[in-house]
């Protein structure tokens, strides 16, 4: 409230006069006053300005609500803050009839009008203040600053603004839709114009303050603990793996002399994570008079102009030329990540890092990019070590006695078998073992003749992304454990025949293996085999998940165990330390198990562990995709799907060969375990894999290069023992111009932190926007249910309701309202299971503004800068980023 008083009546304003010298408003008035170098007769607008913002920030007093929201019982509207004393350009009305006249005015930003839409400014030539909606501004520049000698020039440089290539986010987009190039001051028509005669002149030129810190949506609060313990090199431990991994190829066994025990002992102890990555080490404008420019013009650095059509694509042969700036060498010891060359337009040097990490964390990631596993029997039979892994594996094979050597039957079918390499990595990054495993074709198994039952289940990830954020909230250690040749423990009931392993022969050519264990590829070998591991976790006393059966969780006498099964690969976790042993040493007496230590990496997820929480990526997988796909050299994208796109009404060429499709959007459905940012993205590619056309490959290899510019993002799992559930659901109208049915997302944070989330098509039409959204919270309510029971099961007990926020009110107003009229009542009796969950206290629906609708990332292909703010408030980071 703004109170006007007579300045010679102090009597008539005092408490106006206390309340705007109370400590919170003077506080924040004069720290915008310093931050902008303002003379002091600016006092009175700073102070307006602060209690503007206070007025605007939600409070734990107000259970997090602001004074603005109490008032008006609506959220303010946060998208017109702007940063107090900083200059701005004004757009002119009046252009004096010259075509070449100036069409802007340089001001200085100085709060916000009085019931009057825009943004109020100084004018600092003519000594006025202004108030225009019309505004482009410069936040990273205070003119009235006199700490820096450069110039500003009254003109803003031109500006190409080009999604596809600028690669920092700047402020210019944040202003108004007018774009502003002149640089001379002529006499605007404000709305409203003040004169004051003793206002501070700025020095003679205007001296500009160059701020390095970057946009909100591109930076982190995550702050970890420095590594005080490790005192490795990362250049050297990079040394030495890559002499490691070359000696290997003279000997069987991995090498052991990596680091000495007392270095990996720090290496262990200490934090993965040390530092957050800062993107604005140099400055995002260089200031230079007379132009300031943004990012460099794309042609600055060009040698080479090539056709429009295919500057998007800068790609390299991956295998031949010497000179090719990002040829992937030769020997196995370099990685994608580690091919640079000082002539490539887009070094991938300048998307990924592992500068924020500890030495320790850099050697383990050294180690698992650095490795080159082969993909086929012809590769890997030139190696040593995976000749020797190869006979190891038969040798097992034989002394397990998986098979006998006999004579095929008549009237039966042997099926053939291939190779698998894998290499396993022990928490420090050192080489545990080169695995070759041999797989049986099981798709080539008949169904009554070779196999019956199959079903064994794996654990989900949503339950690993759960448990890892109890982890870290609990601050338990969680261990990884592997089952030496773990399909070998399952008996076969059936009669199955193989051929004999390729690379192998017998004195008798027609001789075949009659199975008698199971092998992986056999249809029923993993059920066999999680029976084996089932009937030894109950019996250590573990007790089976009903909401993921490959959860076990062991409770008694406060010790907490926790344990999570995917095949062969076994997470661990609890409150215990002694117990933990005690188990492991359990189960190395039922099966042959690896100790594989601290959780490290895990179904080609990494993981790093700071004081702030637990960060999960696939930068690894990443690198693969980007190098698989000739992508290497590419210009990335800031974006990963194109705005308004028609991919799904596309009639152009099919596919001549649709495979490469197809398994390129495999891999990526993969990526989403830790990229939620491309669900919708990878959804609507995924719609096309049977008739797939040149559009559909070209938006793939748009993801592919978005993830050339973030090869390392991932989400973050929060250390905050605050375990509430927050769910936001949206719903896009009839997006499918075929169908006509509407797309349903939903995501699910735990405390904060993201660990469920979910597009997909609605199986009805829907009539309205407001039904289309009412399925997608009975969605999300299925998942919401399913969650509190797991969390249970977990030991997380949901006393509060789940809030579900919606940005539909009308869908709101349905939910809690069970009234039936013409257009509710053909609605399925599913989703009214909404209300009675509303009824029931299981949840609470709460309206969000559209912009701030997390939900809407997953329904809707969105512009850079809301796709940047909507990644940053899920919890999405990039730890990798080059600083």
């Amino acid at each position: 409230m703004l109170t006007q008083m007579n300045p010679a009546g102090d009597e008539d304003g005092g408490e106006t006069v206390r309340k705007i010298n109370t400590e919170a408003i003077l506080n924040v008035a004069r720290a915008i006053l310093f931050q902008a170098s303002l003379p002091i007769q600016f006092w009175g607008e700073a102070v307006l300005t602060a209690a503007y913002l206070i007025n605007r920030t939600p409070t734990s007093l107000h259970n997090g609500l602001s004074p603005y929201e109490i008032l008006h019982n609506s959220k303010p509207n946060y998208e017109q803050l702007r940063v107090f004393g900083s200059a701005c350009y004004v757009h002119r009305a009046s252009r004096d009839k010259d075509k070449f006249g100036e069409r802007s005015r340089l001001c200085v930003f100085i709060g916000y009008p009085f019931a009057q839409k825009g943004w109020k400014v100084f004018d600092m030539e003519k000594k006025e203040f202004l108030v225009s909606r019309d505004v482009v501004f410069r936040e990273d520049v205070f003119p009235y600053a006199a700490t820096n000698t450069d110039h500003v020039s009254a003109s803003p440089a031109p500006l190409i603004v080009d999604e596809d290539w600028m690669v920092s986010t700047t402020t210019l987009d944040r202003g108004s839709s007018a774009v502003l190039s002149a640089n001379k001051n002529t006499d605007p028509k404000p709305n409203s114009v003040t004169k004051p005669d003793d206002f501070a002149e700025p020095d003679s030129v205007i001296k500009p303050v160059v701020v390095t810190e970057s946009n909100s949506a591109l930076q982190t609060d995550f702050v970890f603990e420095p590594d005080s313990d490790s005192d490795v090199a990362p250049a050297s431990i990079a040394s030495d793996l890559q002499n490691s991994r070359a000696d290997s190829s003279d000997s069987s066994t991995p090498d052991k002399n990596l680091a000495s025990g007392d270095t990996l002992a720090q290496i262990d102890d200490s934090p993965d994570i040390v530092s957050t990555p800062n993107r604005n080490n140099q400055p995002l404008f260089v200031v230079d008079s007379p132009f300031v420019e943004a990012t460099p013009p794309r042609q600055r650095k060009r040698q080479i102009r090539q056709p429009v059509r295919l500057q998007d694509y800068v790609l390299y042969n991956a295998t031949v030329s010497p000179i090719n700036p990002h040829a992937l060498p030769d020997s196995s010891s370099q990685s994608s990540s580690m091919v640079q060359g000082t002539s490539s337009l887009y070094p991938l040097s300048d998307y990924v890092s592992d500068d924020c990490f500890s030495a320790g964390h850099k050697a383990f990631l050294a180690a698992i990019t650095a490795n080159d596993e082969p993909k086929h029997f012809k590769e890997a039979v030139r190696i040593k070590v995976w000749n020797d892994a190869m006979f190891k594996e038969v040798d097992a094979l034989e002394i397990n006695k998986t098979w006998d050597i006999v004579d095929l039957p008549p009237g039966k079918v042997a099926i053939g078998s291939q190779w698998v390499y894998k290499t396993k990595y022990n928490a420090d990054g050192s080489i545990e073992r080169y695995k070759a495993r041999l797989v049986v074709q099981g798709n080539k198994q008949v169904e009554g003749e070779d196999y019956n039952e199959t079903f064994a289940p794996v654990v989900k990830m949503t339950t690993v992304r759960t448990l890892l954020r109890l982890v870290a909230a609990n601050q338990w250690e969680v261990y990884q454990m592997d089952v030496n040749n773990a399909f070998l423990h399952g008996d076969l009931d059936e009669e199955v025949y193989m051929k004999l392993p390729p690379g192998f022969r017998h004195s008798h050519p027609d001789k075949v293996c009659r199975l008698r264990k199971s092998l992986y590829g056999l249809k029923q070998a993993p059920r066999c085999w999680f029976k084996k591991l089932s009937d030894a976790l109950l019996r250590f006393g573990f007790v089976q998940g009903h909401e993921d059966y490959s959860f076990f969780s062991y409770t008694r006498n406060g010790i907490e165990l926790r344990v999570l099964v995917y095949v062969d690969d076994l997470l661990i976790c609890g409150n215990d330390g002694y117990m933990l042993q005690k188990f492991k040493e359990y189960l190395g007496r039922c099966f042959s198990m690896k100790d594989l230590g601290k959780l490290k990496y895990f179904l080609g997820i990494e993981v790093s562990r700071g004081s702030e929480g637990i960060f999960l990526s696939q930068r690894k997988y990443a690198l693969d995709i980007i190098t698989d796909s000739g992508n290497l050299g590419c210009r990335p994208t800031l974006t990963p799907l194109e705005q308004n796109h028609h991919l799904a009404t596309d009639d152009g060429p099919l596919l001549a060969d649709a495979k490469p499709y197809r398994r390129l959007v495999g891999r990526l459905l993969y990526l989403l375990h830790t990229r939620p940012e491309l669900s919708y993205s990878v959804h609507v590619l995924s719609q096309f894999m049977q008739t797939p056309r040149e559009a559909h490959l070209a938006a793939a290899m748009r993801i592919v290069r978005f993830l050339k510019g973030s090869p390392g993002q991932g989400i973050l799992l929060k250390a905050d023992t605050e375990l509430q559930l927050d769910v936001y659901c949206d719903s896009d109208f009839q997006t499918c111009p075929k169908t006509r049915r509407s797309l349903s997302a939903y995501v699910v944070l735990l405390g904060g932190s993201p660990i469920s989330w979910k597009t997909k098509k609605q199986d009805t039409v829907s009539h309205s926007s407001a039904e289309a959204e009412y399925r997608a919270m009975s969605v999300a309510l299925r998942e919401i249910k399913w969650l509190r029971k797991l969390l249970k099961e977990l030991g997380i007990e949901q006393y509060a309701p789940a809030r579900l926020y919606c940005d539909n009110k009308a869908a709101i107003h349905i939910a809690a309202n069970p009234v039936f009229h013409e257009r509710t009542k053909h609605i399925e009796s599913d989703c009214h299971s909404v209300r009675d969950a509303v009824r029931d206290g299981i949840i609470t629906t709460h309206h969000v503004r559209t912009n701030e609708q997390l939900a809407d990332i997953f329904t809707k292909a969105l512009g850079r800068s809301q796709f940047l703010y909507l990644i940053s408030k899920l919890g999405i980071q990039d730890l990798h980023t080059p600083t």
